[in-house]
């Protein structure tokens, strides 16, 4: 299976902007059953799956609806046959130099003032260079490829990239 990261619309079937409800019908059966987490009193709630070791999650953050979709790496010695793609590239396999390196050549800005946590603003993607498992890693001591993507609205990271100190 493979899950295409689209932004700002989302990770299809589910797209920014359903209920968490609607993200729930939208979910293929062979998804499994999702595992929903809805906080009483507040306005968040989320649904996790997991495909074949990738982890899914749709996240609805202050209001009615999904405002992030997040995805996992399946973790160290794992492999999946779930795929999850940035304009063809694997994005838990391919190296994260790489992978930015691509996004820049089409035309994005990846801000890695928080190296672990690089973000690609007006598109909203961030991705998670962290672990504790033991993986290969870079020089620079973070693993070699992305652990974690995550697909916002087109202004998820616009307030920490215009407000960087």
């Amino acid at each position: 299976m493979d899950l295409a990261l689209d932004p700002p619309r989302g990770v299809a079937p589910i797209l920014l902007g359903m209920t968490l409800d609607e993200a729930l019908t939208a979910a293929p059966e062979n998804w499994g059953a999702p595992r929903v987490l809805r906080r009483p009193g507040r306005s968040s709630a989320k649904a996790s799956w997991t495909l074949d070791h990738v982890g899914v999650q749709a996240l609805v953050e202050g209001g009615t609806t999904v405002t992030a979709i997040e995805l996992w790496w399946p973790g160290e010695g794992r492999t999946s046959s779930t795929r999850v793609l940035l304009a063809g590239d694997e994005v838990f396999t391919t190296p994260a130099q790489d992978l930015f390196a691509r996004a820049a050549e089409r035309g994005w800005t990846i801000d890695t003032s928080q190296p672990e946590y690089p973000v690609i603003p007006g598109v909203s993607l961030g991705f998670t260079r962290q672990t504790s498992q033991d993986v290969e890693r870079d020089a620079d001591g973070l693993p070699r490829c992305v652990t974690s993507a995550l697909v916002g609205g087109e202004d998820y990271y616009n307030y920490r990239y215009e407000n960087r100190g």
